[in-house]
């Protein structure tokens, strides 16, 4: 199996499969978890919630399985290949210690649906799950920075990740919106070779688990992510992430989740600024500005998934030509069309005369 995956053709088929089988157990999981969620995990709304009748959360429980399972049994029955992938560079023993971190994460994630955290202990487990997906990404130092001083500044930046995919999992369809394009790009770069097998494989079955899930989200949504399966998610598209800024793509990397970065990044400063505490819910984020302005769920999402394929091709021109007038270019415009939707998101819709 392992070796099949190094032919380029080859290579492209399984992610197909492995994208598919993650869609279709995704999608079987979920009906069969659904009655117990509805039982037992209905996130119920309140002032700050974008919902407006009780819903079922926990469906991330189903997609990160879908995620991992396939993979760890890939592994399991390719025993005999690891030493031929390991001596090629792929890296594949590392997915042990990237999805321990992300089922760990995931626990942490089901507590917190549950029973929420304080802050400090779910801030101090995140940060070992950050750690652990840190030391099994693959590539040195690719920070104009002492190594020492890098390495805090990718885990501080990979907690953040994290949280912030969390933050900007509160509207119906937006996390498949923001990370179907970005796990769908990283596996095609798979598929050609920009990065390392390892994380092709997880983007394909990630890509596909939450596109088994999408059509339990779209509006009006009859089930939830929760933090089980946001934070695991973040964790996981962090790591790939790290992976291919670790190729030298830093541009490409900061380029595919640059919305959900922005909106986060600038929300978190304006409400420092206010003096609130920022580990509160909240509903002033740019996505939830624009349900309030006359924006549809599905409009918004609609919105963000059109961007993020616009970042996805601006990345691969950074892959395709990476010269330092094209990256400075390229993410120039990317931050540009970002801003732009941000300022839309912060308008009112003008509403027809009746």
């Amino acid at each position: 199996m392992i070796a099949v995956l190094f032919r380029p053709l080859e290579r492209g088929q399984v992610l197909f499969v492995f994208l598919v089988l993650s869609a279709l157990l995704s999608a079987i999981l979920i009906v069969v978890l659904m009655p117990l969620l509805r039982r037992y995990a209905l996130a119920r709304p309140n002032a700050r919630s974008s919902h407006r009748i009780p819903t079922p959360q926990g469906g991330g429980i189903a997609v990160i399985a879908a995620t991992c399972l396939p993979i760890m049994i890939m592994l399991l029955l390719s025993e005999p290949d690891f030493k031929y992938a390991w001596e090629s560079g792929h890296g594949l023993r590392f997915l042990w210690l990237t999805f321990a971190a992300t089922i760990g994460l995931a626990i942490v994630g089901a507590v917190d649906d549950i029973r929420p955290l304080p802050v400090l202990p779910r801030l101090l487990l995140q940060l070992l799950a950050v750690m652990a997906i840190a030391a099994s990404a693959r590539g040195g130092n690719f920070l104009p920075l002492p190594d020492w001083i890098a390495v805090i500044v990718v885990y501080l930046a990979g907690l953040w990740f994290v949280n912030l995919v969390n933050f900007m999992d509160g509207l119906d369809c937006i996390t498949i919106a923001e990370m179907v394009p970005i796990t769908a790009f990283v596996a095609i770069l798979g598929w050609f070779g920009f990065i390392p097998l390892s994380a092709a494989l997880v983007a394909a079955a990630l890509c596909g688990a939450l596109l088994g899930f999408a059509p339990f989200n779209r509006p009006v949504a009859k089930l939830f992510l929760g933090d089980v399966g946001s934070l695991p998610i973040g964790l996981l598209v962090g790591w790939m992430l790290l992976q291919l800024a670790g190729t030298g793509a830093v541009v490409a990397a900061i380029l595919l989740p640059l919305y959900h970065l922005m909106d986060a990044t600038i929300t978190l400063l304006r409400r420092l600024a206010r003096g609130e505490k920022v580990w509160e819910a909240h509903r002033s984020h740019f996505y939830q500005q624009a349900t309030n302005n006359g924006f549809t769920a599905l409009s918004v999402s609609a919105h963000v998934f059109g961007l993020n394929l616009a970042l996805a091709g601006l990345a691969a021109v950074t892959l395709l030509w990476p010269s330092w007038p094209v990256q400075a270019a390229c993410l120039t415009l990317g931050v540009a069309i970002v801003a732009w939707l941000l300022s839309h998101f912060a308008k009112p819709r003008l509403q027809s005369p009746a």
